[in-house]
């Protein structure tokens, strides 16, 4: 564990049907779990919003499906969003899209990050948005740094 880190737990919860959300989580977990952080990913359709009430810090990767509509399998998880109260938890959502659908891009995204807000939870990176899959080392990079300023929020 990193100087100066408490010892802080995280979920990261992901929506995938090509598996390009559950890379985006894989590298996000990794480099929580490198700033010390205790980890856990799940698949959205098995994950409970009231358990994000337990953790410091809540990361959503979902998709977006067609124009701009909500994985399926995410529709209860995010309509149980509002049930939960994560007033003093940090957030991130990151997700991938596809530029085909334009002004749809990961909106998605935005709609979890809103969701979690609406909550009470504390907004800690920039959304981050990926074409597709996140195999080019800039999208890696970005959920990366993504991840690093999750963590100093959760120091603040």
């Amino acid at each position: 564990m990193k100087e100066g880190y408490f010892m802080a737990t995280a979920k990261v919860i992901f929506a995938t049907i090509t598996g390009n959300n559950e890379d985006i989580a894989d590298i996000i977990a990794e480099e929580l779990e490198n700033k010390g952080l205790d980890v856990e990913v799940e698949e959205i359709s098995q994950a409970d919003p009231a358990e994000l009430e337990a953790v410091d810090l809540c990361v959503i990767c979902p998709y977006t499906y067609d124009e701009g509509s909500l994985p399926d399998e995410g529709m209860d998880f995010y309509d149980e969003l509002a049930d939960v109260d994560l007033s003093g938890k940090v957030y991130g959502v990151a997700g991938s899209g596809d530029t085909f659908y334009g002004e749809y891009f990961c909106t998605a995204v935005d709609l979890f990050g809103e969701a979690l807000a609406k909550a009470g939870a504390s907004k800690g990176a920039d959304n981050v948005k990926i074409n597709l899959a996140p195999d080019e080392d800039e999208d890696i990079a970005r959920l990366e740094e993504f991840a690093d300023q999750l963590v100093k929020a959760l120091g603040e």
